[in-house]
C-alpha cells in the first residue's frame, strides 16, 4: 500500500490517459499516486485472450490507434509501435445482379480503377480525392493543437485557413457535403461511417455531433490514417504503465475510489483497498472516468449521460472466408475496413429504425483482420495453421435498445448483423470460426450495457459524452480538463478534445496540473 499520506497528485483510474498522466506528472519530479478499481491497468485499452484455451491476444474493447501524438511517445519514450494497413478498406455490394465492391488502397492507379468499375466514371474518385485532400489539410493544421492550450474558436478558424473546409466540417451537417459532392451511395456510405463511429445520430442531424465524430476520425497523426498496435492494444497501455512506474509513479489496482474532498488547494481521497478503506491527501486530483463518475466522487449532480450506440464482436477463425466477389482476395479485403450494409441510404434508414426504438432491419457494421497486419498477436501454431482474427465494430445500435433483455436482443443482433456478412461471402462465416478448448465457437459480442457494465462507461459510451469540437468555450478551461475546483482535473475521455485512445487528456491534464 502506498507509504505516504499524501502525494502531489492523485490519479483516480489507470485507463490509458490516467497513466499518461501519470507519467509525465512523475518525469516532471512530481510525486504521484494512481489508483485502479480493476485487478490490472489499461482500462478499455488492454489486449485479453477471451477464447479458453486460444492463445489469441485480442485488442478486446478499443482497436485501432489514430489520435495518439507521436509527441507522447516520444516524451515518455514509450516502447510501442503501429503498423499502417496496405488497404484502406473494402466494400462488397450488388450491382445489376452481380456481386463486386470498391477497394481502397494498393496504390492510386488501382484505386482510380476500383471507383471506376464501381460507378462506370472517374467522377466519384475525383471528387474522393478532393474531399480528402481538404480533411488532409485541415488535419495538418488542427492535429498540433490538440497537445496545446484551447485555441478560441476564431483562432482554430484562422488556422484551419479553408472557408470550404471550415464551413464543411464545422458549420454545416456533414450529410450536405456528401450529397453536394459524391453521387454514388456506396461511395456517400463509406465517407460518412467516420461521422458514425459510437455516436448515434443523422447525416443531417443539426446538434452537428456527427460532424464532431468526423473531424477526429479524419485529423489523427495529422494525416487521419488508422494504424494497428504492434502486440495489441494493450502493448501500448503495458508501455505507458512502465514509463510511469520506471518516472516514480505508484501504481495500485484492486483499490476504487469513492469519494473526493477538495477546497481548490488541497484534496482527500478515499478509497477502498483489500485491507480496508483509507484516505490519502494530494496537490491535486486527476479523474480518469466519466464526468458522471466525477460528480459522483464529488457528491455533485452528475451531467445527463449520453449514451453509447456501438455493437463490438471479436472472433477468431480457422480461415478468412472466401467472397463472392472473387476479384478481390479476401486476405486484402479484410486487411482494411470491410464495410457492411454501409451504404448512404442502408445507414440512413438503420438509423431510422433504431430511433423509433427497433433493431435495424439490416444492421451496419465494419470488420478488419488485426492479425493480417500483426500476426504476433497468435500463437507461432495458430499462424502457422492460418488462424485469423476479426474484429466487427456496428453502428446504429443504442443502449435503450437493450434495456428490456440485454441477453436476448445481444442475440438477435448478432444473427442479423452475421446475416449482413453472409450475404457477401461465399461459405458461412460460421463455418470459418474456430473453436475454443471446450468446443464454443470462438465469438464473443459486446453491447452498450455490456461496456457500462465492465467499464464504467456511461451508456455504454465509448466516449464518455458527445464528443466537442477542438476549440474553448465558456465553461472549458485553459486546457479542456478543468473542473469547478481548481485542484480537481478531469483527465479521461469526456474531456474537451477526448475520445479514442490518444492519451490527449492525460496529457493536458498532466500540463494544467503544472502549470503549462
Amino acid at each position: 500500500m502506498p507509504d505516504r499520506d499524501a502525494y502531489d497528485a492523485v490519479i483516480v483510474g489507470g485507463g490509458h490517459n490516467g497513466l499518461v498522466a501519470a507519467a509525465y506528472l512523475a518525469r516532471a519530479g512530481r510525486s504521484v499516486l494512481l489508483l485502479e478499481r480493476l485487478g490490472g491497468t489499461g482500462g478499455a485499452a488492454v489486449s485479453s485472450r477471451p477464447f479458453p484455451g486460444v492463445d489469441a491476444r485480442l485488442s478486446r474493447y478499443s482497436y485501432l490507434v489514430s489520435l495518439l501524438p507521436k509527441k507522447i511517445v516520444r516524451d515518455l519514450d514509450l516502447d510501442f509501435r503501429v503498423r499502417t494497413r496496405t488497404v484502406s478498406s473494402y466494400t462488397p455490394a450488388e450491382r445489376a445482379g452481380h456481386p463486386t465492391g470498391l477497394l481502397v488502397g494498393g496504390g492510386e492507379a488501382r484505386t482510380r480503377q476500383a471507383f471506376a468499375r464501381l460507378t462506370g466514371s472517374e467522377h466519384e474518385y475525383d471528387a474522393w480525392r478532393a474531399f480528402y485532400a481538404m480533411t488532409g489539410e485541415v488535419a495538418r493544421r488542427v492535429f498540433p493543437t490538440l497537445t496545446e492550450p484551447l485555441p478560441t474558436r476564431g483562432a482554430l478558424r484562422e488556422r484551419v485557413a479553408d472557408d470550404t473546409a471550415w464551413r464543411t466540417l464545422f458549420e454545416e451537417p456533414i450529410g450536405a457535403a456528401i450529397e453536394e459532392r459524391f453521387a454514388d451511395d456506396l461511395v456517400r456510405g463509406v465517407v460518412l461511417t467516420d461521422a458514425l463511429i459510437g455516436t448515434f445520430a443523422d447525416a443531417h442531424d443539426p446538434s452537428l455531433r456527427q460532424n464532431r465524430c468526423f473531424l477526429y476520425h479524419v485529423i489523427g497523426g495529422g494525416t487521419g490514417d488508422w494504424n494497428v498496435p504492434v502486440g495489441g492494444m494493450g502493448a501500448l497501455t503495458a508501455a505507458i504503465a512502465e514509463s510511469a512506474r520506471q518516472s516514480g509513479a505508484v501504481l495500485r489496482t484492486g483499490c476504487e475510489v469513492t469519494a473526493i474532498a477538495s477546497d481548490g488547494r488541497r484534496a482527500e481521497v478515499r478509497y477502498a483497498a483489500e485491507d480496508g478503506e483509507r484516505t490519502v491527501g494530494a496537490r491535486h486530483v486527476l479523474v480518469n472516468a466519466s464526468p458522471q463518475a466525477l460528480a459522483g466522487l464529488l457528491g455533485e449532480e452528475p451531467p445527463p449521460p449520453a449514451e453509447g450506440a456501438q455493437f463490438k464482436v471479436n472472433m477468431l477463425l480457422t480461415r478468412l472466408p472466401k467472397l463472392r466477389d472473387t476479384s478481390v482476395d479476401p486476405h486484402e479485403a479484410f486487411a482494411g475496413t470491410f464495410h457492411i450494409a454501409e451504404g448512404y441510404d442502408a445507414l440512413g434508414a438503420a438509423y431510422a429504425q433504431a430511433a423509433a426504438g427497433s433493431l435495424p432491419a439490416a444492421p451496419p457494421s465494419e470488420i478488419y483482420c488485426h492479425s493480417l497486419t500483426d500476426p504476433t498477436i497468435l500463437a507461432p501454431d495458430l499462424v502457422e495453421s492460418g488462424h485469423q482474427t476479426l474484429t466487427l465494430f456496428g453502428l446504429h445500435t443504442p443502449a435503450r435498445l437493450f434495456a428490456g433483455d440485454n441477453d436476448a436482443v445481444r442475440a438477435d443482433l448478432l444473427d442479423a448483423t452475421l446475416a449482413q456478412l453472409d450475404a457477401h461471402l461465399a461459405e458461412p462465416i460460421a463455418d470459418c470460426l474456430a473453436p475454443d478448448a471446450e468446443g464454443r465457437p470462438c465469438i464473443e459480442a459486446k453491447t452498450p450495457l455490456d461496456l457500462e457494465r465492465d467499464l464504467r462507461l456511461p451508456g455504454g459510451n465509448i466516449f464518455h459524452r458527445d464528443l466537442a469540437f477542438p476549440y474553448a468555450q465558456e465553461d472549458t478551461g485553459r486546457w479542456g480538463v478543468e473542473t469547478r475546483h481548481a485542484n480537481v482535473l478531469l483527465c479521461g475521455a469526456g474531456a474537451v478534445r477526448g475520445g479514442g485512445v490518444s492519451g490527449i487528456p492525460g496529457h493536458n491534464a498532466a500540463m494544467a496540473a503544472l502549470g503549462e
